[in-house]
């Protein structure tokens, strides 16, 4: 197939976890039922958005991810029921104080298709991950499916040059970025919009460096820290980009939506004979990006 419908899932969440997860179970089933090829859900998609705190509680909220998980079970049965690739984002309990950001990808016959674990893992105020997750141990990953290759990555992941390029160079046609990103209500007056403009850019930078599709779905709403500080408003605005780094779909700032584009494979391999970075790399001189810094 050279043109595929590729939705994304853009919503709101509460404390709610049942209700969070029958809204976006709900939303799938329509994206679904509108011949969507590929379906994928926000970062963390079940839950508030934890992290903004350090509190042992919120490990209760992971889950084991295996095809005996009741999460799991539901979205094999609408993948197969509605013959559509499906990549949702969860909390995983490896082990016993293991845990991972994680996503899941499910193949059109229900299938468990694989894993990945987010790799960069961020710890800033409001966003103190680095308590929750274990950094990624299954490398970049690509996953062949009946309607495209799919590479996926996870919101602090999108800021990282290296993470794209590698899913790109393993055959990624869409990179797919579940993401929670929002703006600190005491920074969005001065800061929101450089801020958003960043997000924005430095993914649109990544379809056009690696000649791919980019698509980034982020929730929305306003959702209060757990500690009485001042919480999060979600900015939304998911979006897919072709591979000249041209927005062919961006969903609203503030509402729950399905955002949905019909995407040609076709130009993938058009774009990269007229830009051949992959053709003018310099693999052999680029060896000291495996260290941290480099001294003058």
């Amino acid at each position: 197939m050279k043109k595929i419908k590729v939705s994304l899932i853009q919503h709101s969440c509460s404390d709610d976890i049942k209700e969070n997860t029958e809204k976006a179970f709900s939303m799938i089933e329509e994206a679904g039922k509108n011949g969507a090829h590929i379906i994928c859900t926000q970062e963390l998609f079940k839950t508030p958005y934890f992290c903004q705190i350090e509190d042992w509680k919120y490990f209760n909220l992971a889950e084991k991810i295996d095809e005996k998980n009741e999460t799991i079970k539901n979205l094999s049965t609408l993948a197969k029921d509605y013959q559509t690739v499906i990549i949702a984002s969860l909390f995983e309990k490896r082990a016993k104080g293991l845990y991972h950001n994680t996503v899941v990808v499910l193949n059109i016959d229900g299938s468990l298709s694989g894993l990945y674990r987010k790799m960069h893992i961020p710890d800033d105020p409001h966003f103190y991950e680095k308590f929750y997750f274990t950094p990624g141990d299954l490398g970049y990953k690509v996953f062949k499916t009946k309607y495209a290759n799919i590479g996926t990555l996870i919101c602090w992941d999108q800021w990282f040059p290296e993470a794209a390029r590698l899913t790109a160079m393993k055959g990624a046609d869409i990179i797919f970025y579940p993401t929670a990103i929002g703006w600190l209500p005491e920074e969005k007056e001065e800061y929101g919009a450089s801020q958003y403009n960043a997000w924005e850019s430095v993914q649109k930078g990544h379809a056009v460096a690696n000649g791919c599709y980019i698509a980034a779905v982020n929730r929305v709403g306003f959702e209060p820290s757990p500690d009485g500080n001042s919480g999060i408003e979600f900015w939304g605005q998911s979006f897919i980009a072709n591979p000249s780094g041209e927005l062919i779909v961006k969903g609203s700032q503030d509402k729950e939506q399905i955002i949905t584009a019909e995407i040609d494979l076709s130009i993938i391999e058009e774009n990269r004979i007229v830009w051949p970075f992959f053709r003018d790399r310099r693999p052999d001189t680029y060896h000291d990006l495996t260290k941290r810094w480099l001294d003058i």
